[in-house]
């Protein structure tokens, strides 16, 4: 099965964007090749870019703090784990304190850095990050593998509190929905939203099928058109049903 994710407001949105961007920081970082850590240092600032939204550490402390009262109120119920329930509030309140001890702007530490600062500058140009235009640079990534990690991941752990937070918000995000089966006459599927609260959507559907979602959804209505899988210029709709399940997530 392959699943494709939808969000339906801008949070949830970011917060998708960070996690993709957190694995993948996470990825290159661990590989000993100086391209592959060019590759994490550009996809730090990308985090440093999308984590720029003011509010974000507070919505992830508030969202936290929610969830922990829903948890609360389950304690003594014969039908929770309480070992389980102690487990994910610990989880839950250590990353709400690890946020509230990130003092003052997300990633101020780094744009207060004037070497990454001008690398940064210089990679948003195409092919600027060259070694005849950055001679620090260059020196840099002919360090040692384990030095360039050290320095990377000096940059990065300050960040981590987020990535931590966001991954409890939506792991309960996904898990808050149960899939129900639909099909998709001839590749295509509408129904009427009304009465739904949803932050996320979660189509999936067999590999084999061959097929990509496109989704549009608001308050009053869902659409979704399967398209064949075809890297061609004109994608065009299944003309076969198509089997899935969809998923309605919130918090």
């Amino acid at each position: 099965m392959i699943t494709y994710e939808y969000p339906l407001n801008e949070r949830v949105r970011t917060l998708l964007r960070l996690e993709d961007l957190f694995a993948k920081v996470a990825h290159f970082l661990q590989a000993d090749g100086a391209m592959e850590h060019h590759v994490a240092l550009q996809t730090l600032f990308e985090i440093l870019e999308v984590a720029s939204r003011a509010d974000l550490k507070v919505d992830l402390v508030q969202e936290l703090e929610r969830q922990r009262q829903i948890l609360v109120s389950f304690r003594n119920n014969p039908q929770i784990s309480e070992d389980a329930l102690a487990g994910a509030l610990y989880e839950i309140e250590q990353a709400s304190a690890s946020l509230l001890a990130m003092a003052g702007k997300t990633g101020q530490y780094l744009r207060e850095n004037e070497w990454l600062m001008n690398i940064r500058s210089r990679a948003a140009i195409p092919g600027g990050a060259c070694e005849f235009d950055l001679p620090s640079y260059h020196h840099w990534r002919c360090r040692s593998p384990e030095q360039r990690r050290k320095d990377l991941e000096a940059w990065l752990n300050p960040l981590l509190p987020l990535r931590d937070g966001l991954a409890i918000v939506l792991r309960l995000l996904r898990a808050s929905g149960q899939p129900e089966k639909m099909q998709a006459a001839k590749g295509a599927f509408q129904m009427t939203m009304t009465g739904r609260t949803v932050q996320m959507l979660r189509v999936s559907l067999k590999l084999e099928a061959m097929c990509v979602p496109e989704t549009s959804a608001n308050k009053y209505a869902l659409n979704i058109r399967f398209m064949q899988a075809e890297c061609v210029a004109r994608p065009r709709q299944a003309t076969a049903d198509v089997p899935f399940e969809l998923t309605f997530c919130n918090l």
